[in-house]
């Protein structure tokens, strides 16, 4: 079974309110060696967070630039510029604070958190209920989920039944043309056979096949479509 949120995350979030001076949120950092802390409101609803990275930002923006050249501040945005400037140089949590969080609730799973984290670029995400803060996932409690479930962990399976997983699992991508490519399996060993169009895509073969339960190892014996030369 894959792990969830609320089996993931660490409850022991700190919070703080929105007005803590931005210099009492770095102190928090460098003395207990954490580098996030919610921000919430009076009744502990979720109103931001305010990261590491958000107190890098203050320190690139005291940094001299050289000044844009017309065109550029022509085009820039006013409101974008306008809002790093109020958070890089904001003196409380709630003007540091990114507003749009994301977040999960305790029953969403691992892969979607995962999902989450690559499309946003993030390094954890918090985990509510109803706008109330119940605790945060990061990075590395993403990589302990890959670990702990396969841990002492045996699947028998049919020789069928890896064949079918195999499929299941090419028909959900795109790349995998399981109407040009064959797959057998004999004593837990895949073998594909037929025709791909790249190897890239023969080495992406072994390793979904390599995902699937059961499989003990993967044969590769498709080809490359042959060249055909016209008169």
């Amino acid at each position: 079974m894959q792990m969830l949120a609320r089996d993931l995350m660490d409850p022991d979030v700190v919070t703080v309110p929105p007005g803590v001076p931005a210099a009492d949120i770095a102190r928090m950092f460098a003395d207990r060696g954490i580098s996030t802390v919610a921000v919430v409101d009076h009744q502990g609803a979720l109103e931001g967070i305010v990261t590491e990275a958000d107190l890098i930002r203050r320190l690139v923006d005291e940094d001299e630039r050289p000044r844009a050249g017309w065109l550029t501040r022509v085009l820039a945005n006013p409101n974008i510029a306008a809002e790093r400037y109020a958070r890089s140089h904001g003196r409380t949590a709630g003007d540091l604070m990114t507003k749009k969080v994301v977040t999960v609730g305790p029953e969403d799973s691992a892969a979607h958190i995962a999902r989450l984290m690559e499309e946003h670029k993030i390094r954890r995400v918090l985990v509510t209920t109803a706008g109330r803060l119940l605790g945060l996932v990061s990075r590395s409690a993403l990589v302990r989920a890959l670990v702990e479930p396969a841990s002492g962990l045996t699947v028998e399976l049919s020789d069928e039944d890896i064949r079918r997983a195999v499929l299941a699992a090419m028909r959900r991508e795109e790349w995998a043309n399981t109407g040009n490519i064959a797959v057998g399996v004999r004593e837990g060993v895949v073998e594909f056979s037929g025709y791909r169009q790249t190897e890239t895509i023969g080495r992406a073969l072994r390793v979904l096949a390599e995902n699937v339960p059961g499989v003990k190892q993967v044969v590769d014996r498709t080809l490359l479509p042959p060249v055909v030369f016209s008169p």
